[in-house]
């Protein structure tokens, strides 16, 4: 118990910072219209992308007897890339909505 109690001593600033992020994420995108939650989603869903290289170079740089390191960075590979292409699908199927229909003859 003590040694958690040193640690949030040491870490105090980063856990305020931590609590500071999240109320505000969380009166961003609750004041965020309905119509433009869709377009900003899909595209910080594509900004994920980073994830999946950070996850690449942590696999790369753990030596191969890390499985800890080695599950996770591929866990966070195929979860990031799932957050990609989410993203451009939804993005895909917003835009179709707003393109004209061909006639047909």
């Amino acid at each position: 118990m003590q040694s958690v109690l040193e640690w949030i001593g040491r870490h105090q600033e980063i856990i305020y910072i931590v609590v500071l992020m999240i109320f505000v994420g969380i009166e961003v995108i609750g004041r965020v219209p309905s119509v433009l939650h869709t377009p900003l989603m899909s595209g910080a869903n594509a900004i994920h992308g980073v994830v999946i290289i950070g996850a690449i170079i942590v696999m790369g740089k753990a030596s191969s007897d890390n499985y800890l390191a080695l599950i996770l960075g591929f866990v966070a590979v195929v979860v990031g890339t799932l957050n990609v292409v989410g993203g451009f699908v939804v993005t895909d199927r917003m835009l179709e909505m707003f393109s004209k229909k061909k006639k047909q003859s």
